[in-house]
């Protein structure tokens, strides 16, 4: 994925096994491309995922997994596993901690 790619949240469709989250990601040198990133149900029953996280988490996934693949020639479509569920808390967490501090500092 080159520098000035733009990824574009379009929105989701939930399924009776998972929620699909759907972007666009666009850059100057070739057409549009349509993703799909995929959440499975049980992952937001369990807790280990928030559905108000699911876009940023899903897009941190198609990030990664377009840059291991810079061509585009790869999958359209990714599951997100509890490896990128443990990736995506860890990243927020010291921003999560200092936010909770701030709050109640107040």
């Amino acid at each position: 994925m080159s520098e000035k790619a733009i990824v574009q949240y379009v929105g989701f469709e939930a399924k009776a096994s998972a929620r699909e989250y759907t972007f666009m990601v666009r850059e100057v040198s070739s057409e549009p491309c349509e993703y799909t990133v995929c959440i499975e149900n049980e992952a937001f029953v369990s807790r280990r995922a928030r559905y108000q996280d699911a876009p940023g988490i899903c897009s941190v996934k198609l990030k990664r997994e377009l840059a291991a693949c810079p061509d585009h020639s790869g999958e359209r479509r990714f599951e997100v596993a509890q490896t990128d569920l443990d990736d995506y808390h860890n990243a927020r967490m010291p921003r999560e901690r200092e936010r909770q501090k701030t709050l109640s500092s107040k």
